[in-house]
């Protein structure tokens, strides 16, 4: 059974290119240090990697 991962977004969006903005939007981040918990699955940890430096990741 595949796990949880809670993504917290911890810095902001301003001044980061669209492609950044583009994939925060479509995980659900769109307010700073509001976790959203996805299952864990290699779309989301795709994700994950492209905006690695904006994001706090934990398994749950």
């Amino acid at each position: 059974m595949p796990g949880k991962l809670r993504v917290t977004m911890i810095k902001s969006m301003i001044g980061r290119p669209e492609k950044h903005r583009k994939v925060l939007k479509s995980m659900g981040l769109t307010k700073m240090n509001r976790p959203k918990e996805y299952s864990d699955s290699a779309n989301i940890r795709g994700k994950i990697n492209v905006v690695s430096h904006l994001v706090k990741v934990e398994e749950i």
